[in-house]
């Protein structure tokens, strides 16, 4: 794992096309921007794991 330490405005480029962007700092919160093509899914851990667990369910089980 790459740790790297930003302030707000700074930005962290991955790639040839994806930006992330420290938008805002507020205590323990850090705000984050970003850029991405469409084609890129981005979703926060929590929401991913939700995904992942509907589509790994079995048909029957929605019956």
């Amino acid at each position: 794992m790459l740790v790297l330490s930003r302030k707000k405005d700074e930005k962290i480029i991955i790639g040839d096309n994806i930006t992330i962007m420290v938008v805002d700092i507020q205590g323990d919160k850090v705000r984050l921007g970003i850029d991405a093509p469409r084609e890129v899914t981005v979703h926060r851990e929590e929401v991913y794991q939700a995904i992942q667990k509907k589509q790994h369910e079995p048909e029957h089980a929605n019956s």
